[in-house]
């Protein structure tokens, strides 16, 4: 497979805006988030997971963490000041994002919503981010992944699993 193969709209859009970035081909498609860490050659930790959350008016928040993380919707509702939010089914992620389950990036995002990075990310410079195809990791500087995002940074990790790996999530 070749990189002209793993083009998505995600890498033309970062060579648009001049971003550097290296492209992390997998062997297989990845399934969690540890099987990406290996597949990329890095640590859970500096994967940014995005978790795609709904209150009860239908307003979405896409939560980002280190890999290595769960992200607390709890955290993120008082941080919102929103109603109950719930991870948002798994059949509809595609219609809300753009992305397929797995490959959901904080970037060209079909809806617009608010972003909510994590402090925890601060702890890496460098961060994977999917290309939106479960066949590649992107990995670029967290500076420049915020300055495309504009994101709102909070705490917004579950606190008891500092150092613990959730495998549970993609």
């Amino acid at each position: 497979m070749t990189n002209s193969d793993l083009s998505t709209a995600l890498t033309r859009y970062l060579d648009e805006q001049q971003v550097p970035y290296h492209l992390l081909p997998h062997q297989t498609p990845a399934t969690t988030i540890e099987d990406a860490a290996k597949q990329r050659g890095i640590r859970p930790a500096q994967m940014v997971k995005c978790i795609l959350l709904r209150d009860m008016s239908d307003r979405y928040v896409l939560a980002c963490a280190p890999g290595d993380r769960s992200v607390d919707p709890k955290k993120v509702r008082a941080l919102m000041d929103y109603r109950r939010m719930t991870c948002v089914d798994s059949s509809q992620i595609y219609a809300i994002t753009g992305y397929q389950l797995g490959t959901v990036t904080p970037l060209l995002l079909k809806k617009t919503m608010p972003i909510v990075f994590d402090h925890a990310l601060q702890a890496e410079s460098m961060v994977t981010i999917s290309s939106g195809n479960n066949m590649a990791g992107l990995a670029l500087s967290l500076t420049h992944l915020a300055q495309l995002t504009s994101p709102i940074w909070s705490d917004i990790c579950r606190s008891s699993e500092l150092g613990t790996l959730s495998t549970h999530q993609k």
